[in-house]
């Protein structure tokens, strides 16, 4: 999911110390990151200059970050935001919890660091690595959806069903910010976040015919 800040709520349980401090490297580390690919680009952009930028040493960040695409790419939200999926209404339709749950991930990007967002939507479009490194990370957070699938329709987290199901809406999601980074950023992106669950929802309509089809 795309929001780049580190979530802050007053209604879950306080982080202990080492917790509090962890995130805040990983804040600091993010935040030098963004500052210097706006600066100077990505390609750039160094370990060792994000590293001083941080007030870090180089081991730091590898260890919170295993590749620089991570930087750019990483998040807090998808554990907090999966937590409320998982505690949605039982009885509420599933397409209406995903849509709840991804409405306020955008929702938070948008609102607390909307050129963080846009960043790493152009990011994606613009640099192979890091759409790259976007594809592999997909499949963790798939299997975290995965298991809230599962425990809403009562099928087996491994099955093909789920897992298919569970990727699909990963894979179609993340179009978003490619199609909105694409287009200068034009649209809505809660509009297209509704377009693309829509989609999942209720399929894809054939489009209305302009009168130049094959003949019959």
């Amino acid at each position: 999911m795309t929001p780049a800040r580190t979530a802050s709520s007053t209604d879950g349980p306080q982080l202990g110390l080492r917790e509090r401090k962890k995130i805040k490297t990983r804040t600091a580390i993010r935040d030098a990151t963004y500052a210097l690919i706006q600066e100077q680009g990505y390609d750039a952009t160094t370990i060792e200059q994000i590293a001083e930028r941080a007030e870090v040493s180089p081991s730091t960040v590898f260890r919170y970050f295993p590749t620089k695409e991570d930087i750019v790419l990483t998040d807090e939200y998808d554990e907090i935001l999966l937590q409320e999926l998982r505690a949605r209404p039982a009885d509420e339709p599933w397409m209406d919890s995903v849509r709840y749950i991804m409405r306020k991930a955008i929702g938070l990007g948008m609102s607390e660091e909307p050129e963080v967002t846009r960043l790493r939507a152009r990011l994606m479009v613009e640099v192979p690595a890091v759409r790259s490194r976007m594809l592999e990370s997909m499949s963790a957070t798939g299997k975290l959806l995965a298991e809230a699938v599962a425990a809403r329709t009562g099928r087996d987290q491994g099955s093909l069903e789920v897992r298919v199901y569970a990727k699909s809406l990963i894979g179609g999601l993340s179009e978003i910010s490619l199609y909105w980074a694409e287009n200068d950023f034009r649209d809505d992106l809660l509009d297209l976040v509704d377009r693309a669950l829509d989609l999942f929802e209720y399929g894809l309509t054939p489009q209305q015919s302009s009168g130049h089809g094959l003949p019959t």
